[in-house]
């Protein structure tokens, strides 16, 4: 079971970054690294590129090599060569074997194409979430949640395809080729009338790829904040049910749907336009060749099967449709590549290699210090100058208004967020030098609104405990214990084994298992982020009096608490006032008590700011 942070003190506020930066005015500065990003991609399944180009190759060579053969074949059965027919008989064979051929190739490349596409879909996939839970939930909250499932999804599927796309691209680019020299070889001035509409038809192709490029980077950003209003009216329907709202969210929802409507006719007019500019252009260029073929044919300087041929290879020549289907392909997937690639250049926090000290230096195993810490959340500063020290085996609670920080410094003490300047040590060790796998098993968490994950809700508490860790089971049960919630586990429909997704729980019963979760771990400091919030005053004075012998189930010994309420921050050792971003006090709950101000903060006394 992980849990949802919940939003530091002005995350609450429109971020400058949460919108995809993908515009076309980014074009060429992206595509250096989306190029990267799909050579990469590719490269593992290297041999598959490369056996999908054999394939399209020789499905090509064998569609040029037929017109020839079934020229020869015609010319001997005209010229009645060979009595026995054995001359033609071959010949008929070849252009059979010919089509075998071409119809195995075209069977391999759909195969290939098909696997190709899935696992290089599947490893942008892979790395893309990877990456997302390397930078941490503070840095990819510059994308919204619609976002990123519309990148991790259709972007990354149109971006897989791409290395197919260029070997299908490259191997389309072989039947033109092939069949303007098969033209010269026929006969150079078959060549020369060909090559003369060439120019218009290189113009074409040109002008599509520019055009489509910037229409298909306007439809995905479109679709991706449709995804985005969605998703946000899904997390809220509730509150959109009781306000009597659905008309209004729903338009709001829809709004870019008429957006993304004329972005994806202008997708099909482009391609219509094309299309038809390339069925005006190539009958004009075949109808030129069979001319001058025929001319030839009348001299003599042709024969029958010669012109069969030629206006064959007119037709492969200027094969402009398949052309512009394979661009049509590798623009999206460079596009949505670009997408991807904006996720990807977003910093990963560095990862260090130490263990966590056995021993501080300066107290008791657990002692917490954060050391001139200034931190920002979406672009704006939140924390300044942050100096906290919180003793080993000591609960710390942290109070502040709204927007003081509270929830962004509980964060940067567990190495949610990093800090932007400043020092966050465990036991006199700079959390940004711990191994992360130890820093997780050395600091939990446990948030308001936790999420299950899990197959079952047993395993979604062990989630923060090793598997085939002796007593697993039995530190679960005591952390549930602990933070009262084995009545309610043992009532589900089959107890610790009940599904997750069949567990019917409310609020304060999932924050209680959030609590469980973070309590099973054998960590040395517990970082709770309003976690007792939706707790009855009852269940939290048990759960408060259990944390404050967290020893005794194998939790963490020191405990960092962002507090709302008084009676939170009158059981910790120490409360740390937060205003402005700065610490303004710490001290004893009693003691700040006889201030108006600090009063102020739980509803009672005078602001004296």
């Amino acid at each position: 079971m992980t849990h949802a942070p919940s939003a530091p003190g002005r995350g609450s506020a429109p971020a400058r970054e949460h919108s995809p930066v993908s515009g076309p005015s980014a074009g060429p500065a992206r595509r250096a690294p989306a190029d990267r990003l799909l050579f990469a991609a590719g490269r593992p399944h290297l041999w598959r590129t490369l056996a999908l180009f054999a394939t399209a190759t020789g499905a090509a060579l064998a569609a040029l090599a037929l017109p020839a053969a079934l020229g020869r074949t015609l010319d001997l059965l005209l010229a009645g060569a060979a009595a026995d027919g054995a001359e033609a008989g071959r010949w008929l064979a070849c252009c059979a074997a010919l089509t075998a051929v071409s119809v195995a190739s075209d069977a391999a490349d759909t195969v290939l194409t098909g696997t190709l596409n899935s696992r290089t879909t599947a490893g942008l996939r892979t790395r893309l979430v990877g990456h997302l839970l390397a930078v941490g939930p503070h840095r990819s909250g510059r994308f919204n949640h619609g976002d990123l499932v519309t990148r991790c999804t259709g972007n990354a599927a149109h971006a897989g395809t791409a290395p197919g796309s260029v070997a299908s691209a490259l191997a389309a680019l072989v039947t033109p080729v092939g069949a303007l020299v098969a033209l010269a070889v026929l006969d150079l001035r078959l060549a020369a009338v060909f090559l003369a509409g060439t120019p218009l038809l290189v113009l074409l192709l040109r002008a599509f790829s520019r055009t489509s490029t910037d229409c298909v980077t306007r439809y995905q950003e479109t679709q991706a904040q449709l995804a985005g209003r969605l998703v946000e009216a899904l997390t809220g329907a509730r509150t959109i049910a009781a306000g009597g709202l659905r008309e209004r969210e729903q338009s709001r929802v829809l709004e870019p749907l008429a957006r993304l409507s004329a972005h994806g006719h202008r997708m099909w007019r482009i391609q219509g336009r094309a299309t038809a500019q390339a069925a005006v252009l190539v009958p004009l260029l075949q109808v030129a060749v069979v001319a001058v073929g025929g001319l030839l044919l009348s001299r003599g300087e042709l024969s029958v099967g010669g012109l069969v041929a030629a206006a064959r290879y007119a037709v492969l020549a200027a094969g402009v449709g398949t052309l512009v289907g394979q661009l049509n392909a590798l623009v999206r997937g460079r596009t949505a590549a670009r997408r991807l690639a904006e996720v990807l250049e977003v910093p990963a926090m560095a990862a260090g290699q130490r263990a966590v000290p056995e021993h501080s230096a300066g107290g008791g195993p657990g002692r917490l210090e954060l050391r001139g810490v200034r931190a920002s959340y979406a672009g704006e500063p939140v924390l300044h100058d942050v100096d906290l020290v919180v003793p080993g085996g000591a609960t710390v609670a942290v109070v502040g208004r709204s927007g003081a920080g509270k929830s962004l410094l509980a964060a940067v003490a567990g190495r949610l967020a990093e800090p932007d300047a400043g020092q966050v040590l465990l036991d006199g060790t700079d959390l940004a030098e711990l191994d992360p796998a130890a820093l997780r098993q050395a600091v939990g968490f446990a948030f308001e609104r936790p999420v299950l994950f899990g197959p079952t809700v047993g395993e979604a508490l062990a989630a923060g405990i090793p598997a085939g860790r002796e007593g697993r089971e039995a530190r679960v049960r005591a952390a549930a214990r602990a933070a009262c919630a084995d009545g309610f586990v043992r009532t589900l429909p089959h107890g610790y084994g009940t599904p997750c997704a069949q567990a019917p729980l409310s609020g304060g019963e999932i924050q209680r298992l959030g609590l469980a979760r973070a309590l099973a771990q054998e960590g040395r400091v517990l970082v709770l982020d309003d976690a007792t919030s939706s707790l009855d005053t009852v269940t939290e004075w048990k759960v408060t009096r259990a944390l404050a012998d967290a020893g005794g189930t194998g939790g963490a010994r020191t405990r960092l608490v962002v507090a709302h309420r008084a009676s939170t921050a009158a059981r910790a050792d120490l409360t740390a006032w937060l205003d402005g971003g700065r610490i303004r006090a710490l001290a004893p709950h009693r003691q700040l008590w006889e201030q108006p101000g600090y009063r102020s903060l739980f509803g009672g006394g005078s602001d004296d700011d």
